[in-house]
């Protein structure tokens, strides 16, 4: 998608549904008209097992008629299709009942200025070719195959993938925001032979926004498979109260269970652990997260969120203070609240300066989490029941892998128990978690 013709064409189709709409009756119309081009390659044990290269094309539209609000898509882009689609879309929300907090974002809300470049497209995408993408999947499998004890490994699955974005959203009052990505991903999961008989699996995978800042897959693969290869002999621990400590990759899952509570839905309806402590302190002096949409190549970036509002950074939590809602435009108006932005973008922290290995080196008795299985997350109570691998610390070192454990509690709980950020933000996920350390938590086992 290096030409500009494709984009200016999905305005043109934006802009022509908008009018169609107005003249219909709608008195407010958003629309966004998306092109999307992704391939992926499967590379398993030694030959391509799937190919995928699609290119989709979107519309959807909110509509805003006579006090009563739907939203609806399309992909179907034929011009008398379209208008078919809107003309029936505008009669459908006509029956449906009014809400009067439904209406477009304020124009003051909207970006103010000229927009900073985020780096989220690299031009170099569309000369990316067959032959280096199955390269990089060889490439995955090889190196993992190449590691010490890969006799015990018994199937390899790499995949590759790309995907380049682009598309407009436009408002009938005046608003226009423009937006080009791509993305780029290695990804190899590996399953070994345990001596019983198990077959534990394990994976790495890596993100970026330009194709060039990838790590190599080779060194993708290796890790993969060393990760794999050491849950041979996973056990379950015996129940205690411990340190645990969780790496970056897997801590994801802690913080995203946390986010869930931070919506303006979930605040208006009853359904946050978090309702009526804004300002109350909800965690450890340590917890200090904004929200920041600006980060230069970041994976959840953007110059504004999926109405329109204008991307600023957004302080969550500061010293453990709850400071901020992710609050959209209708729950603001329904709640009385400030509209802030409807949706995560990329989180920020205060770091420490210590990571997971050193971090892991000051516990004597304790268990580093490298993974959440299952479980569930009640964002009314905060209570969680979380299944984990990993393995046992003891005197500052690893031991034995562990498998098959549960921790369990409750958020208000656990946050505050927060002994240590480490130095070392996930890079491949929107989240940017840190190794993160909590002190007392029970760990059930055998």
């Amino acid at each position: 998608m290096s030409s500009h013709g494709p984009d200016a064409a999905l305005r043109d189709l934006g802009e022509a549904a908008i009018a169609t709409a107005r003249a219909l009756g709608a008195q407010q119309v958003a629309v966004s008209a998306a092109l999307e081009r992704e391939t992926d390659v499967q590379w398993r044990d030694g030959g391509i097992e799937k190919l995928l290269q699609a290119t989709s094309r979107s519309l959807s539209l909110d509509l805003y008629v006579d006090g009563r609000y739907a939203s609806v898509a399309t992909s179907d882009l034929r011009p008398t299709a379209v208008q078919r689609f809107v003309a029936d879309a505008v009669a459908l929300t006509r029956t449906l009942a009014p809400d009067p907090c439904r209406r477009l974002p304020e124009p003051e809300l909207w970006p103010q200025g000229p927009a900073v470049d985020l780096g989220l497209e690299d031009p170099t995408c569309d000369a990316r070719t067959a032959r280096q993408r199955r390269d990089d999947a060889e490439a995955l499998e090889a190196a993992a195959r190449a590691v010490p004890g890969a006799a015990r490994i018994l199937a390899v699955t790499a995949t590759v993938s790309d995907s380049a974005h682009a598309s407009w959203r436009l408002h009938s009052d005046g608003f226009a925001g423009h937006r080009r990505s791509t993305a780029f991903w290695l990804a190899c999961e590996v399953s070994v032979q345990d001596p019983d008989g198990r077959r534990p699996e394990e994976s790495h995978a890596v993100a970026h926004r330009l194709q060039e800042r990838l790590p190599a897959a080779a060194a993708v693969g290796a890790l993969a498979a060393g990760r794999a290869l050491a849950r041979i002999g996973s056990r379950k621990g015996t129940s205690e109260v411990l340190t645990v400590v969780v790496d970056p990759r897997a801590a994801g899952r802690c913080v995203g269970i946390l986010l869930g509570a931070l919506s303006a839905a979930a605040l208006q309806q009853k359904r946050s652990f978090l309702d009526g402590r804004t300002g109350q302190v909800v965690g450890s002096p340590l917890l200090h997260v904004a929200d920041d949409p600006l980060v230069v190549h970041g994976l959840g970036s953007r110059h504004f969120d999926g109405e329109g509002l204008a991307a600023r950074r957004l302080p969550l939590f500061e010293a453990g203070v709850l400071r901020s809602w992710y609050v959209d435009t209708y729950y603001g108006r329904k709640l009385d609240l400030a509209p802030t932005t409807g949706r995560a973008s990329n989180l920020a922290w205060r770091l420490g300066t210590d990571d997971c290995t050193a971090l892991t080196r000051n516990v004597a008795e304790g268990v580093l989490v490298t993974s959440f299985l299952g479980g569930n997350a009640n964002a009314t109570t905060g209570d969680f029941s979380l299944g984990i691998q990993g393995f046992r610390i003891r005197a500052g070192a690893l031991a034995e892998p562990v498998a098959e454990m549960n921790v369990a509690g409750n958020q208000l709980e656990l946050w505050p128990r927060l002994a240590a950020v480490g130095s070392d933000p996930y890079p491949y996920s929107a989240l940017r978690t840190p190794t993160l350390v909590f002190d007392a938590v029970a760990v059930a086992g055998v």
